[in-house]
């Protein structure tokens, strides 16, 4: 929700903020998007995904940018994806998506990846979504034990493969349960 400026709340988070990125925020959004996809092998470097993940500027125009910061620096960042914007690629009518949640390796443990997920979770809820609807892959364990506590269970009837083939499988959480 453009303006939303929310503290983090529960252990480890003290001094933690959640809320929409600032476009003077979008070269380090895009370079921790980066460094997690790529400089931790989910993606591979050059690939078109890459250059999509790299273009913060492009996406802000079109999805909202939630970040995490603690110490006034960007830790963390998610895109949130309304049905019919060009980022909601696997939404089903009622379902919000998130795509492309990152956090610094040096921030994890700060609770930053869960109090990205809990926004987009309240945002669903305060925008009267039925569901939120994600694409995970295996390799991503941090952020599926993550969905795995709020309770995001496997689609895998909506599961799909890159162009390159690699599986990527579709967790949806639903709200009305």
């Amino acid at each position: 929700m453009p303006g939303m400026d929310k503290a983090g709340s529960g252990a480890g988070n003290a001094g933690l903020v959640i809320r929409t990125a600032r476009a003077d925020e979008y070269a380090a959004v895009a370079e921790l998007t980066v460094e997690v996809y790529v400089g931790e092998g989910f993606v591979r470097p050059g690939s078109p995904y890459a250059a999509e993940l790299a273009d913060t500027a492009h996406r802000g125009a079109s999805a909202q940018i939630l970040v995490a910061t603690h110490a006034d620096r960007v830790v963390g960042s998610l895109t949130v994806a309304r049905p019919g914007t060009p980022y909601a690629e696997i939404a089903l009518p009622g379902e919000l998506e998130f795509r492309m949640l990152a956090v610094a390796k040096t921030a994890r443990g700060l609770g930053a990846g869960t109090a990205l997920v809990r926004t987009v979770i309240d945002t669903a809820r305060a925008e009267n979504f039925g569901a939120v609807a994600l694409t995970t892959m295996p390799a991503m364990t941090d952020a599926r034990r993550i969905y795995d506590r709020f309770g995001f269970v496997r689609a895998p009837e909506r599961d799909w493969r890159t162009p390159a083939g690699e599986l990527l499988t579709v967790l949806r959480l639903d709200l009305a349960a």
